[in-house]
């Protein structure tokens, strides 16, 4: 029997389509159908300047906007040769890994939603609030904060944020134990994961998995340690790198939750080296028409997802030549053709959420 899930379900964080073939309730084969919500991103980049493709790259990963901006900005400026000031490389860091934990506390509740626990949700959102109120202040922006620049930033920090960007922070890690309680500890949550849909270390690397799903099968490769950029190479100390032998669903829940306790810990960290820093400017100043080097660079970052590449291909005119985006979601979720066969269809939704994708990652 061939079933279709998709493309609405609403599993699936998007428009996913899922071609199962099944014997029984057993899953013979899977293929994820993919795009649906392609934008054609990636040809859009050559008719925007680099100025105006920031606006473009923060939307494929709806949850993770700035640190997709990033990227982009950071190939753009590896391109011109150009550094910015020690106040946006701080600033940079310390939204990033802000917008780790927003990413982080959606899935962390809805992934227990998927399973039948609908309570996890709320909080997760309660915590989200407390987040996104810092990032609106400073930018303006709830979901897509086009805070990035090439040099930097768009403006400095308004006076007292960093004060209410700590009490953020605080507020959001006294309660986080809600999840280590409400579903680690929950017997059901444990008997539907754990030891259900494993994926191999081998598997990881054929398929070019990464983030804190290819850590939870033992792969013990992050960006921000083994090749830093921005301010990581100074938080060394406080970055940890979590990881798992198992690799089944709950082992990929619990490295997103002792991730998400990290980033916190990285935030807190880059706001007591930010009150250290002295005034200063927050970005270049830029020529009015901006004009990369012909020429071509790739640029990588850890996204909250897993690794996010820009291959910038320039020459020479304001627009790029080619801008080639490598998303984490996009080889993620081609594990499922591995994970998914053999497997119950009543698992099925427990595998797919476990993946922790976002379909406009996918098809950018």
């Amino acid at each position: 029997m061939v079933l279709n899930i998709g493309p609405q379900h609403p599993s699936t964080h998007g428009v996913l389509r899922l071609r199962l073939v099944l014997d029984g309730e057993r899953i013979e084969r899977a293929e994820p159908v993919i795009g649906y919500m392609h934008r054609g991103a990636e040809k859009l980049f050559e008719a925007r300047d680099y100025r105006q493709i920031v606006m473009l790259a923060n939307r494929h990963d709806w949850l993770s906007a700035f640190s997709n901006e990033l990227g982009v900005v950071l190939a753009v400026e590896r391109m011109l040769g150009m550094e910015v000031p020690e106040r946006a490389v701080w600033t940079r860091t310390l939204l990033a890994e802000l917008n780790r934990v927003l990413n982080h506390l959606m899935f962390l509740g809805s992934y227990p939603l998927e399973l039948g626990g609908i309570t996890p949700v709320f909080y997760a959102f309660r915590e989200r609030e407390e987040l996104q109120n810092v990032m609106e202040e400073i930018s303006g922006g709830r979901m897509h904060y086009m805070f990035n620049r090439v040099g930097g930033l768009k403006e400095d920090l308004p006076a007292g944020w960093t004060a209410r960007a700590r009490a953020a922070v605080a507020a959001v890690r006294s309660r986080m134990d809600v999840y280590d309680r409400l579903v680690l500890g929950n017997e059901i949550f444990r008997g539907r994961t754990r030891g259900v849909g494993v994926l191999s270390e081998e598997a990881v690397h054929a398929y070019g998995v990464s983030g804190p799903i290819a850590r939870a099968s033992g792969v013990d490769f992050d960006l921000r340690r083994d090749e830093p950029y921005l301010a990581y190479g100074e938080l060394g100390d406080v970055l940890r790198v979590v990881t798992r032998r198992e690799g089944d669903c709950l082992a990929r829940f619990e490295c997103l939750l002792e991730q998400t306790h990290n980033a916190l810990d990285l935030a807190d960290a880059c706001l007591d080296r930010i009150a250290e820093l002295p005034r200063g400017p927050i970005n270049q100043r830029l020529p009015k028409v901006l004009k990369a080097p012909e020429g071509h660079t790739y640029a990588w970052t850890e996204n909250p997802l897993g690794i996010n590449g820009y291959y910038l291909v320039s020459k020479g005119e304001k627009t790029p030549y080619r801008l080639k985006l490598r998303s984490a979601s996009y080889n993620n979720i081609q594990a499922l053709t591995e994970l998914l066969p053999g497997q119950l269809v009543a698992d099925m939704v427990a595998i797919l959420g476990s993946l922790f994708f976002v379909v406009g990652d996918i098809d950018k």
